[in-house]
């Protein structure tokens, strides 16, 4: 038989049972939300879930912003051992109908802010039948449903919850996850390398729809019984994220390196160089974290980044940096309870040190597969191993740099060009806030690099001035092979909503 495990029950009814019900569970817009207030709504959306027909492994769509009222439907239709769908709120109604329609949703609920978009949703997705709005009348009658959220008995490999890839190649899928997934991030990442405890305040400025926030503001406070600070605002700007950890003091901040970036180069009188003054340790992950980014912010701030690199088929940061061992520009070493291999794209053999491959990764909080993507499934999870499509090098102190995804690199002159290079060199220049590189052919049909670039504030404005700095500058730093031949300067790149760039669109 199977012991009994439900992801609701060990993330809340533990820290009631432990007499930390009192504690604060959640602060959102200047509201607390005590361990036991938490329970006692996410027990009502059990019910109102059941009582509107939701049964256990059937699918409950979320459009849902990062309110605690997404915590409670999230953990509230797990309870009951249906399947939350987490997707990106942000997104037009379009690329929302496709997810939601492809998942087979019968029940979808929606924030309030995100109403516009309930007639192209159902007009696109004919199996959706039952549609709660939050804070409307329907939310109301869902919650006065009673507080018979007696859990369902479902077990650690019990279907969970569904998490929407971040679609960097324009194509979104859906990973799958179970109840234990969850648990298996927080005894890893949370515990052994952060060493959340139950006093931490915890702020994430990556979103609660995707698998880096859900970790940060959801399953790794409350499987300490400690505070998650929620901002259901999109996208931020640095003057609000001073707002908020000025006002709510974290001790873990969570981001990602653009926004390190930006705030970096805010203004004094927009983030003082205090703000980050409660913060025992800030993390990055979505995309690797350049070493001038790092150095630059902890110049300022004093405060250290723990870059690592995570996957929505992992669930959250499985290689990383840690409070003991660190090297800027890297991510880091594995995370215990994680193994990683560097493997050959054509042999498939183990590379040695300083030999790049592709990054393979074995760990309990992997998904099992793709919902209906049959040979995607097969094309990433390699029996235990995970492929993660990333392209890495591991040096001889045992630290992974990152060199993009293996789809990005450039075949230059014969020789292998890693995007992530270039960027970070142009992004050490002091001229530069952001870039992205990607490959062209020239007139001769040769790919040559190009690059994409955001001035930093206050960079002149002679664009072609710019450029010939940067050329300059790359001749000084990089192989002829390596220099863009190309640059355009621009004032956004393309980026998904959790910051990773989607060079496919560039190209």
């Amino acid at each position: 038989m199977h012991d009994i495990f439900n992801a609701s029950t060990w993330l809340l009814d533990r820290n009631i049972e432990s007499g930390r019900g009192d504690h604060v569970a959640i602060r959102s817009q200047g509201f607390s939300h005590s361990y036991t207030d938490t329970l006692a709504l996410v027990e009502r959306v059990a019910t109102g879930l059941r009582v509107r027909g939701v049964r256990p492994e059937e699918r409950v769509a979320m459009v849902m912003l990062d309110t605690p009222e997404f915590v409670a439907t999230f953990l509230g239709a797990m309870r009951i051992g249906a399947v939350p769908v987490l997707t990106n709120p942000l997104l037009p109604a379009r690329d929302l109908a496709v997810i939601v329609a492809d998942s087979r949703a019968r029940h979808l609920v929606i924030s309030a802010d995100r109403a516009a978009v309930l007639d192209d949703l159902r007009a696109s997705c004919p199996e959706l039948t039952d549609v709660i709005v939050s804070g409307s009348d329907d939310w109301a009658e869902l919650i006065v449903s009673g507080e018979d959220g007696a859990p369902y008995a479902t077990w650690r490999d019990s279907p969970g919850f569904w998490l929407c890839t971040s679609g960097t190649t324009g194509r979104p899928k859906l990973a799958m996850h179970t109840h234990g997934d969850l648990s298996d991030t927080c005894t890893t990442y949370a515990d052994q390398v952060l060493g959340i405890g139950p006093d931490d305040r915890c702020f994430s400025v990556g979103p609660l729809f995707h698998a880096y926030g859900l970790g940060n503001s959801l399953s790794f406070p409350f499987s300490v019984g400690a505070t998650t600070i929620l901002e259901p605002t999109r996208p931020p700007t640095p003057q609000l994220i001073a707002d908020i950890v000025s006002e709510e003091m974290p001790t873990l901040f969570f981001c990602i390196p653009t926004f390190y970036a930006a705030m970096t180069n805010a203004p004094a009188n927009v983030l003082p160089d205090d703000t980050f003054a409660s913060v025992r340790w800030a993390v990055s992950a979505a995309e690797a974290l350049p070493a001038e980014t790092f150095e630059r912010f902890r110049s300022r701030f004093g405060v250290t980044i723990l870059d690592g690199i995570g996957s929505t088929e992992l669930l959250h940061i499985f290689l990383s940096n840690t409070p003991d061992r660190q090297k800027p520009g890297t991510s880091g070493v594995a995370v215990p309870g994680y193994q990683l291999r560097i493997v050959d794209l054509g042999s498939g053999e183990d590379c040695g040190d300083d030999e790049p491959g592709q990054l393979l990764v074995r760990g309990e909080s992997a998904a099992f597969g793709y919902w209906c993507r049959s040979d995607q499934t097969r094309a990433t999870f390699a029996g235990e191993w995970v492929r993660t499509g990333d392209r890495y090098v591991r040096d001889t102190d045992g630290f992974y740099t990152h060199l993009g995804r293996a789809d990005d690199m450039l075949r230059v002159g014969g020789e292998w060009v890693s995007p992530v290079e270039v960027e970070s060199t142009l992004i050490a220049n002091e001229l530069v806030l952001e870039a992205a590189v990607v490959g062209r052919a020239n007139e001769m049909g040769a790919t040559r690099p190009i690059a994409f670039v955001i001035p930093a504030p206050g960079a002149d404005e002679d664009h072609e001035a710019m450029i010939t700095a940067l050329t300059t500058w790359c001749k000084e730093r990089l192989a002829g092979y390596k220099r863009p031949n190309h640059f355009e300067i621009v004032t956004e790149l393309p980026k998904t909503a959790t910051g990773k760039i989607q060079r496919f669109k560039l190209r």
